[in-house]
């Protein structure tokens, strides 16, 4: 890997750690959609396995409730494996096309977060067993064809009505098992292999360094004010990836 290419990737992962220690989320939406804009979205996603995990399993961890947590969410966690791996060719064998999905899946995250539908979504009781396994299938199929983990889980789970630090959590939960799926993914295609492995644990440097930096900057900036160009931007660069995929 030349010098600039490894400068690139290093700042690709210390921003997607920033806006992560900002928001709580976000990380691997948004180095993935800046890798792939140097990288197939394929290696993209072996190079995020080591830096989302280790945050994910850190935020995991930090929550009040993990077997609350488990008990309610199983079938959704279950659910994203198996979409996962039964959609697994997907982001490996589909090229340009992996390009333009992914672009689609950061328009429709950048789009949900704008039009603010997590604060008008309810989901009634009654209608979480059976579609919390949907969500969760849908979530892997997503993972699968584009590397981004966060569609539809994270406004499910916004919807759910958690506390803030149980909601927390439950992304954390989402976001590890989703990483978990995809790394299997990744190496039975032989994209996730030591070599990656590595300059995946090396990336994992600079998403710490930004998360820090994002968590100690959150207390200093408006919250909604940051997410806004946050979105705004995450939109631009969906819309850039998916004309580059149809291209």
């Amino acid at each position: 890997m030349s010098s600039t290419f490894i400068i690139a990737a290093a700042a690709a992962f210390f921003l997607a750690g920033f806006v992560k220690g900002v928001t709580g989320l976000g990380l691997p939406t948004v180095a993935i959609g800046l890798l792939s804009l140097v990288m197939a979205p394929a290696q993209a996603a072996a190079l995020l396995v080591v830096p989302t995990l280790v945050t994910n399993i850190w935020q995991l961890a930090a929550g009040p409730s993990i077997r609350a947590l488990l008990r309610r969410l199983w079938p959704m966690m279950v659910a994203i494996c198996l979409g996962t791996w039964s959609a697994g060719g997907l982001l490996v064998a589909s090229g340009a096309r992996a390009l333009a999905w992914l672009g689609l899946a950061l328009i429709v995250y950048a789009a949900i977060g704008l039009l603010r539908l997590r604060l008008r979504l309810r989901v009634p009781a009654r209608l979480e067993p059976w579609l919390s396994p949907v969500i969760g299938g849908a979530t892997g199929v997503v993972t699968a064809a584009t590397g981004v983990l966060t569609i539809p889980a994270v406004p499910y789970l916004q919807a759910l009505g958690l506390e803030q630090d149980d909601l927390v959590q439950a992304l954390g939960l989402s976001f590890t098992v989703s990483t978990v799926a995809l790394a299997v993914v990744l190496t039975r295609a032989d994209a996730f292999h030591m070599s990656v492995a590595g300059a995946s644990t090396m990336a994992l440097v600079p998403a710490l360094c930004g998360m820090f930096a994002g968590q100690w900057v959150r207390g200093r900036l408006k919250p909604a004010v940051f997410r806004m160009c946050f979105l705004v931007a995450m939109l631009m660069l969906g819309l850039e990836l998916a004309w580059r995929g149809v291209g």
